[in-house]
């Protein structure tokens, strides 16, 4: 573990420091207190996943914490830490204290068996030096209303219900459509306690900027089941032209094409709105596919799910491959030496999928490609080419060659997204 100053120490949280742990963390971010809110938005790190670095006088210096996830893999699912709350106060900076506490996050993680780590970063350029890898991109439109979609067979058949979210009322329906929408797709992280599930429903009004009380469209099939959801708000503004409403989906899934065009078909073309402006899509997204034109929308890409492997033998045999593969990697790894040196991936079965699973072991064999943990990382959610890394000059052909077998391996057919930032 990194050293810290003298007068520092390493610290768990109890409940009972839960008010100076969020204090550490409105100093990093420039968030106002509101007790109102704090009332209000449930705490949402494990008690026994909450740290913090405590300086001279027990005073809190900086904080981090990480939530018990399951990662959606290609073709599998592997343990994962999800790294949150990582903020030092702006007067403790500069001395090594998140250093520290990054290692102190993996030797923890290790230690629950968890090969794995994923976060969303505040600034991309933190978390590289750490060896975390930007593993799946995300984008967002702004759309005018009635945006014109391409008709879907069966989109006609459903129904679109709107109401107020409530938390009590609506949390086990969001919930369970968010994990059945993602069943497929590398990186969609669901939300793993009680309080996280309550956290997406629970809407202050102090985070509303003027904008209504958080809505709920469910779309469902003739029989009553639903078959995806948006929670989204209104914001009234009135210009010498009319009505101007922006409209900001702060979520939305659907289990089918017809759904998803329901859904969408509703968001688009609701009285008095101007504009409405999506959540994070993966770049596949059925609805990229569905507009017309996507060029109104101004389509912006934005880094999305960062991924840190910390049992690389581990985490790179819990997951499948499109591909047969028989390579040695040299890898380097700063933080945690366990992972570097030279490992050969070797296919050695395929499922009834025609996905390989593959096994993986220490050599002394000649490397065919040299990379760091961070660009293994990036591709391991299948979301980023070996072959595109190698062209950027981040990951090195021993073997001339060697990037594109390795890339189309590595691939997959579903691009990864967190739906949602932790």
């Amino acid at each position: 573990m990194t050293r810290l100053p003298d007068g520092y120490r390493t610290i768990e949280i109890g409940e009972d420091r839960q008010e100076e742990f969020r204090a550490v963390d409105r100093l990093a971010f420039a968030w106002p207190p509101d007790p109102e809110v704090d009332a209000q938005v449930p705490f949402t790190v494990p008690f026994d996943r909450a740290m913090a670095v405590e300086g001279p006088g027990s005073r809190l210096a900086a904080v981090h914490g990480s939530y018990p996830f399951t990662l959606p893999v290609p073709g599998g699912v592997v343990p994962c830490a999800g790294l949150t709350w990582v903020g030092v106060r702006p007067d403790e900076r500069r001395r090594g204290l998140l250093t520290s506490m990054i290692a102190t996050h993996v030797e923890r993680s290790l230690a629950r068996r968890e090969p794995v780590s994923a976060l969303f970063a505040a600034e991309q350029g933190i978390y590289g030096r750490f060896g975390y890898g930007c593993a799946a991109d995300a984008v967002r439109l702004t759309l005018p209303r009635r945006a014109a979609l391409r008709p879907v067979p069966g989109s006609e058949a459903l129904t679109v219900e709107l109401a107020t979210a409530d938390a009590d009322l609506h949390e086990d329906l969001v919930d369970r459509l968010h994990v059945a929408a993602g069943a497929e797709r590398p990186g969609w992280v669901v939300r793993s306690t009680p309080a996280l599930r309550r956290r997406i429903l629970v809407d202050p009004p102090q985070w509303r900027a003027g904008g209504e009380p958080m809505q709920l469209a469910t779309v469902r099939a003739p029989g009553g089941e639903p078959r995806g959801f948006a929670l989204l708000r209104r914001t009234s503004r009135w210009t010498e032209a009319g009505p101007e409403f922006p409209v900001d989906v702060l979520a939305a899934v659907a289990l089918d094409a017809p759904a998803t065009h329901r859904l969408w078909s509703f968001l688009l073309d609701l009285d008095l709105t101007s504009s409405v402006s999506t959540p994070k899509l993966a770049l596949d997204d059925p609805l990229l596919s569905l507009l017309v034109d996507q060029r109104p929308g101004r389509p912006r890409l934005e880094d999305n799910l960062w991924v840190r492997l910390l049992d690389l033998p581990t985490a790179l045999a819990g997951r499948r491959y499109l591909a047969p593969l028989d390579t040695v990697l040299e890898v380097t790894d700063a933080l945690v030496p366990a992972n570097a040196g030279r490992w050969r991936l070797r296919s050695h079965s395929v499922d009834e999928q025609g996905t390989w699973a593959l096994a993986v072991e220490r050599t002394d064999q000649d490397a065919q490609l040299r990379v760091d943990v961070r660009e293994l990382g990036a591709a391991y959610l299948g979301g980023r080419s070996l072959a595109g890394l190698v062209a950027a000059g981040l990951v090195e052909e021993r073997t001339p060659g060697a990037g594109v077998p390795a890339a189309a391996a590595f691939g997959w057919p579903v691009a990864p997204l967190c739906s949602w930032t932790f």
